[in-house]
């Protein structure tokens, strides 16, 4: 047993979810996102089940979707703990998605992509004021135009960085707003997609992470 705590809580609590484990996972991932849950922080799922109000096994689930998206790390002996990102890392979750995203959104929109969802995306990234939800809509905005890419083995490369590409967002951004320009861009991606214009779309695409992989690789310092 231990003592409830006096602090505020370590956690936002997000509108619930239809089962216990999505709202574990999307509350864990909103703290960890918007820092209220630090790199590096221990997360010992008693103390997150007294907090959410539910048993350890949804929270054990949540955390181990947790590992599998790289958000967090699981040491055996230590147990599971906040991913510290490096600068090292996030430049080369955004090298990979510099390969392999401009080629997979080419092919989407030849294939005839719905962009609808994608618009959607960034219009939530237009109205949110918070750090961790704007890269959260951002990365679906990114996800919904390379849907359509007819290969899974690149849309799975793809799906499994988007949670640590949200978290390299916000942590840059802390340091370098730059999430408006990247609106911007985001504008005319969509705008290429929408015209049915694959090779521009992925020229755009191209341009628009190189940029903020430019900017990750002069800061100079983890991230």
């Amino acid at each position: 047993m231990y003592d409830v705590p006096t602090t505020p809580p370590l956690l936002p609590h997000p509108t619930a979810l239809p089962s216990r484990t999505e709202h574990a996972l999307a509350t864990i991932k909103e703290g960890i996102l918007s820092g209220c849950l630090a790199a590096g922080q221990p997360l010992v799922e008693a103390d997150l089940a007294q907090e959410l109000a539910m048993s350890k096994t949804p929270v054990r689930e949540a955390l181990k979707t947790l590992e599998m998206s790289g958000l967090v790390v699981v040491r055996p002996y230590v147990g599971v703990r906040v991913r510290e990102l490096t600068q090292a890392d996030a430049v080369a979750i955004y090298e990979t998605r510099l390969l392999l995203e401009p080629e997979a959104t080419r092919r989407s929109v030849l294939g005839g992509v719905d962009t609808t969802p994608a618009r959607a995306a960034l219009e939530l990234a237009d109205e949110t004021t918070e750090p961790a939800q704007r890269s959260l809509a951002n990365r679906a905005f990114h996800a919904a135009l390379w849907a359509a890419a007819d290969n899974p083995i690149l849309v799975g490369i793809l799906e499994s960085l988007r949670d640590q590409a949200a978290l390299a967002a916000v942590t840059t951004w802390a340091r370098q707003p730059s999430w408006r320009d990247e609106a911007q861009e985001h504008t005319q991606i969509l705008a290429a997609a929408e015209a049915s214009d694959a090779d521009l779309a992925a020229d755009l695409t191209r341009r628009h992470i190189a940029g903020f992989l430019d900017r990750l690789r002069q800061g100079g310092e983890p991230v």
